[in-house]
């Protein structure tokens, strides 16, 4: 168990996900948005669409653990998503999406007791996980993808 503290710092840090995408998103031009940093990475177009999707899930997730007596949370195929889901769409709808997950499950996150804080679910992927584990891996996930586009959008430049 985080202390409470700890925990405030991760939800902070999950509150700020979405400006911080923005921030590498700013002033991005329409070759940057479609640069990729290597062979097999995605572009940041491609970024902002799993960003949408993941928090999306994520955010069902998390709710289903806190109403639910160990779900069983169901994993996906994030590569395939990115296939077959039109990811070289504009990307606006998946910011919003992804701007909308956060600030939804923000307040949520700052109104949990600690009983709900150890609530789990069973991912199908990665087995047992819970509300609190969640939000360490979620703190962190956007801050790494917006490091992503910063990298592509340099690899763009350096080209």
């Amino acid at each position: 168990m985080l202390t409470v503290e700890r925990r405030n710092e991760l939800i902070d840090q999950y509150a700020a996900g979405y400006d911080a995408v923005m921030a590498a998103l700013e002033r991005i031009t329409t070759e940057e948005l479609d640069a990729r940093e290597g062979p097999g990475e995605w572009s940041p177009r491609q970024v902002v669409h799993h960003l949408g999707d993941s928090e999306m899930t994520s955010a069902i997730r998390i709710r289903r653990m806190i109403a639910e007596d160990h779900p069983l949370l169901q994993g996906y195929d994030q590569d395939r998503f990115a296939e077959v889901l039109f990811y070289d769409r504009p990307i606006e709808a998946s910011l919003e999406a992804f701007r909308g997950a956060r600030a939804s499950t923000t307040p949520i996150f700052r109104a949990l007791s600690e009983e709900q804080w150890a609530r789990t679910g069973n991912h199908s992927e990665t087995g047992n996980t819970s509300v609190e584990e969640s939000l360490v891996y979620y703190a962190v996930h956007a801050h790494d993808h917006a490091d992503q586009i910063r990298r592509a959008r340099a690899a763009a430049q350096n080209r």
